[in-house]
């Protein structure tokens, strides 16, 4: 039986970051957003409920404070590529996590992550879809 509330850890607090950690708490799920920048939670919900940690993502040990061990879902979102690579593969190989989703700037890189069970988000490539229906005819998305 799948729990309601789920746990999930949020890596990276930038703008999608910070956005998916505080509609994750709003719906009532317990999360914990790690970043090494404490300045960037300000960008958190005054409705966000969950716990930070300042932490460089790129550390293990930081990683382990996070309790993704625990965790029903971890995101990667940091700005770096072989910093959410890190995350991810820890997460699902060393924690055991199931639901790992990174985020990868370099579209050239998503087929590392997918082999490595991680389900991706790549900003480029959705853009790219996105447009492609305007030179496909499209006059409205």
């Amino acid at each position: 039986m799948k729990r309601s509330r789920k746990f999930i850890v949020v890596f990276g607090c930038g703008r999608i970051g910070s956005a998916i950690a505080s509609v994750a708490s709003m719906k009532g799920h317990n999360v914990i957003v790690v970043d090494k920048d404490e300045r960037s939670f300000r960008r958190l919900s005054s409705e966000f409920s969950g716990f930070t940690v300042v932490g460089d993502a790129a550390e293990f040990e930081t990683i382990k404070k996070s309790q993704v061990a625990n965790a029903d879902i971890v995101f990667a979102l940091t700005n770096d590529d072989s910093t959410n690579y890190f995350i991810s593969v820890c997460s699902r190989y060393i924690f055991g996590v199931e639901k790992v989703v990174a985020r990868v700037y370099d579209p050239a890189k998503a087929k590392i992550f997918e082999e490595s069970g991680v389900e991706v988000v790549c900003p480029v490539t959705l853009m790219v879809e996105k447009l492609r229906f305007y030179i496909d005819g499209g006059d409205k998305l």
